[in-house]
């Protein structure tokens, strides 16, 4: 039996505002590791949390694989929660890959977004001979072999990598116990959905202009990937924090807020009605 699109997905809905902002996970994660930078817009937003399926507290019985063997299933599920939820004018954050499900869901219903925050985005994390991903797709192929023989050491080798932060040791345990902890087959498929997609020609100027948020030192989504994406979404606005790693709003949270909050304070959001 189908069930909601807020059970499905376990959806929570906090803060005192009246716009939406929605905030989307990446691969492996799930909604808690959001913890340290959502609840700085509880005063001024709805927050809107939720954990994909097949991660974190979602209804794993619900888990299509046809549908989520493409990022555009996740992307649908984006919509359904919205309009479950009736949820308009949104701000969604999205993290790694969710940087592209949210431009996905954004692209095939405009009507229910009205910005984006793209952090660490990427189009397409491999190499080609006129683009540079950050991998060679021999080595993604190699990690996700790694997943199917059931070899937890992909986690053990991603986990630093994502995270490059060797002054917090446990946020590199937490990522890759996170990544541990994913029901095999289907964190194998996520993988493949994430690392060996190509959304490249899916880009087009998405207005209002995205903010996009790049690391200056990330080994998942190297810099000439992330200004790609910039170039491609026409007028979007780049904030470069000086730091390390693929997952600024976890070992960065006041750096990130503030990039954030500057490109709120510019838009003038949230909206007043």
């Amino acid at each position: 039996m189908a069930a909601s699109p807020l059970e499905r997905n376990n959806v929570r809905i906090s803060g005192s505002g009246r716009q939406p902002m929605m905030f989307a996970h990446g691969f492996g994660c799930d909604q808690t590791m959001w913890r340290f930078l959502a609840p700085r817009y509880e005063n001024r937003f709805q927050i809107v949390a939720f954990d994909y399926v097949g991660c974190g507290k979602s209804d794993f019985s619900q888990y299509d694989p046809e549908r989520y063997a493409a990022l555009e299933g996740f992307a649908e599920d984006i919509v359904e929660i919205a309009r479950a939820a009736e949820l308009k004018d949104i701000v969604f954050v999205g993290h790694s890959v969710s940087s592209m499900i949210g431009y996905l869901a954004a692209r095939k219903e405009p009507e229910l977004f009205s910005h984006l925050v793209l952090l660490v985005p990427s189009a397409c994390y491999i190499n080609h001979p006129d683009y540079e991903g950050g991998f060679a797709r021999e080595d993604l192929e190699g990690l996700i072999d790694l997943m199917e023989k059931n070899d937890l050491g992909w986690a053990g080798f991603l986990a630093p990598l994502v995270m490059q932060n060797e002054n917090r040791p446990e946020l590199t345990l937490e990522l890759e116990e996170s990544f541990c902890a994913a029901d095999p087959e289907i964190a194998r498929q996520f993988a493949r959905a994430t690392f060996l997609s190509d959304n490249r020609d899916d880009l087009t100027p998405f207005h209002p202009a995205p903010l996009i948020v790049q690391c200056r030192d990330d080994r998942i989504s190297p810099q000439p990937a992330v200004e790609f994406v910039r170039q491609k979404l026409e007028g979007s606005v780049l904030e470069c924090l000086p730091i390390g790693g693929h997952c600024p709003h976890m070992t960065h949270p006041d750096e990130t807020a503030a990039a954030i909050d500057a490109y709120l304070e510019r838009e003038n959001l949230p909206r007043k009605s």
